[in-house]
């Protein structure tokens, strides 16, 4: 079993749908703080937040502490003598809160519509501090908060909320947290919960008390029920968030704590922003972690960071890119530094007609992916180091069907007397014939192309513009679906260090990508996606019947 854990959306939406078009997996967690604001704009919600304050200055200095903020303001305004300027601003107040109501339930319902996209995986959320009690939304049927689910031997179950008083945030709708520091652990609401059910994976925003709960401004913030209940009991895994800085993956009397840090874009109170992306993929076989992956997200491209796995009743943690890793320990940005690329017209333009057809991506393109991610992990070493795959065709686009194959460029390490034929090298043929042997007939698979990493990395670093093996590389990296991306990404990476170097690169494939384009085969190909999509009732809109007609070079066939 696979579970991708994220965590700290933040509103993040886009991000969120671009994870779940980019990997597979057969169960997703998605935990608050799902959203940042209640309101669609910046301006509302710090006026929202200023009258709130002063409310609840007010409502500490007449020892009303015990009250929430509306019923306050409620009974304020119900008292005859209240002075004017509490009278508009209470008015204001609960104008603003329905207000927030209504917004928050239409962000959740853009985050159901992202889950419906993944029918065949089962996708659950959890809210933060940010967040409304999900019960109350259109994410009832996916709430962890308070509710447990039995996956292949496993229950997964959560909390959510966290010991915290989040201004901007409506006190009436969030949830109402009872497992803080001053919770007595043996009969709080969490932890009365965790005994009844007995789960293996538990799901909370905020963490166990001294495992990743620091803050950066000091002092633990986690719960000591959470941590009590996991030192006590056998849980396997315990997933958590809310204090971005303390990420990591620890193991304490057996249980796994894990914080893969914020997903979504994070606004400092100083202004400046701290990207996101990061999530963990976690590999389960019978009852027992097997793997876990720190991964991050940026720019629909996903970066392996660390892997994290037991030996010698060890946990070992391997960083896999130095780079990324070094940058969040040190909470500097990373991939916000590097200078954002645009591709040529010809490349863009079928990248937005992918993206389209990737909303509606159906489980046979998710089985293949699934598929070959295993037989590149599989493979992994035993020819020459990785080997890392491109995926082309219906896979690509996402709309494989039953009995379809997969077409892909094969990326490997050749020694330096390859050139790049794919008839004469050996390294080919051996990889091909275990990756049959891996497949098992699963699918019938065709090797479009074979790059060897080696010589593109060269010619990167010798700007080496006549390079055709570097120029193949540079489109399929522009246009194809990634499998094992960890091979590839240093050379992309070193690549787009000189982007002068990489446009020029893709100017020299230009032309064929247009012949490629006006191809009967290749027009053939889009009708055969346009009726699959007709099949499940979806109809080609007219703007990306036009880019495909000029993705075609114009052809209206």
């Amino acid at each position: 079993m696979k579970i991708i854990y994220v965590t700290d959306i933040h509103g993040d939406f886009e991000k969120v749908k671009s994870l779940l078009y980019e990997t597979v997996a057969d169960v997703y967690i998605i935990a608050g703080d799902l959203i940042d604001i209640p309101f669609y704009n910046m301006g509302t919600s710090i006026r929202y937040h200023e009258i709130q304050s002063y409310f609840h200055g007010l409502r500490r200095r007449m020892g009303a502490e015990d009250m929430l903020i509306e019923d306050f303001v409620d009974e304020l305004l119900e008292d005859p003598n209240v002075s004017d300027e509490i009278e508009e601003k209470g008015t204001r107040f609960q104008q603003l809160t329905i207000r927030a109501r209504r917004v928050m339930q239409q962000k959740y319902r853009l985050l159901k519509n992202l889950v419906l996209m993944k029918p065949k995986s089962r996708i659950y959320c959890l809210p933060g501090n940010y967040d409304m009690d999900l019960k109350y939304t259109v994410l009832h049927d996916a709430d962890l908060h308070l509710h447990w689910y039995q996956i292949e031997g496993l229950k997964i179950c959560g909390y959510g909320g966290a010991d915290v008083w989040t201004a901007g945030i409506p006190e009436r709708y969030i949830v109402n947290y009872q497992a803080g520091m001053g919770a007595n652990e043996r009969y709080n609401e969490m932890y009365r919960f965790f005994r009844a059910v007995k789960p293996d994976v538990i799901v909370a925003h905020q963490p166990a008390y001294g495992v990743h709960d620091r803050t950066s401004y000091g002092g633990p913030l986690g719960s000591p029920s959470l941590r009590t209940y996991c030192d006590l009991n056998q849980v396997r895994l315990c997933l958590t968030g809310h204090a971005h800085d303390a990420w990591g993956v620890a193991e304490r009397n057996g249980t796994l704590f894990l914080n893969p840090s914020n997903f979504g874009e994070v606004t400092q109170t100083t202004g400046e922003v701290t990207e996101g992306g990061f999530f963990h993929q976690i590999e389960i076989e019978g009852r027992e972690v097997r793997k876990i992956i720190f991964r991050k997200l940026c720019d629909g491209k996903i970066y392996d960071v660390a892997d994290y796995y037991r030996k010698d009743d060890s946990l070992i943690e391997e960083i896999i890119d130095p780079d990324r890793y070094e940058a969040l320990k040190s909470r500097r940005n990373y991939d916000t530094t590097v200078e954002k690329y645009s591709h040529i017209p010809e490349i863009e333009l079928f990248n937005e007609i992918k993206k389209f057809f990737r909303a509606f991506q159906t489980p046979e393109s998710e089985d293949r992916i699934d598929v070959l991610e295993e037989a590149a992990q599989l493979l992994d070493g035993k020819i020459r180091g990785h080997i890392a795959m491109d995926v082309m065709g219906s896979v690509n686009m996402g709309v494989s069907q039953t009995g379809s194959d997969i077409d892909f460029v094969l990326y490997l390490r050749c020694g330096s007397d390859c050139r790049g034929e794919m008839d004469k090298c050996p390294c080919l043929k051996k990889a091909e014939a275990m990756i049959r042997d891996v497949l098992k007939g699963k699918f019938e698979f065709q090797i479009m192309d074979c790059i060897n990493l080696n010589q593109v990395e060269k010619s990167i670093t010798e700007k080496n513009y006549e390079c055709e093996t570097t120029q193949r590389f540079v489109a399929y990296r522009s246009m194809c679906r990634p499998v094992n991306y960890r091979a590839i990404a240093p050379i992309e990476d070193l690549l787009n260090q000189d982007i002068l170097f990489r446009k020029e690169l893709e100017g020299s494939v230009q032309s064929y990508i247009k012949i490629f384009s006006s191809t009967s085969p290749h027009m053939r190909s889009f009708k055969k996606y346009e009726s699959r999509l007709n099949d499940i009732g979806v109809k080609l809109p007219e703007s990306i019947r036009r880019k495909i007609k000029q993705h075609l070079n114009g052809n209206s066939e």
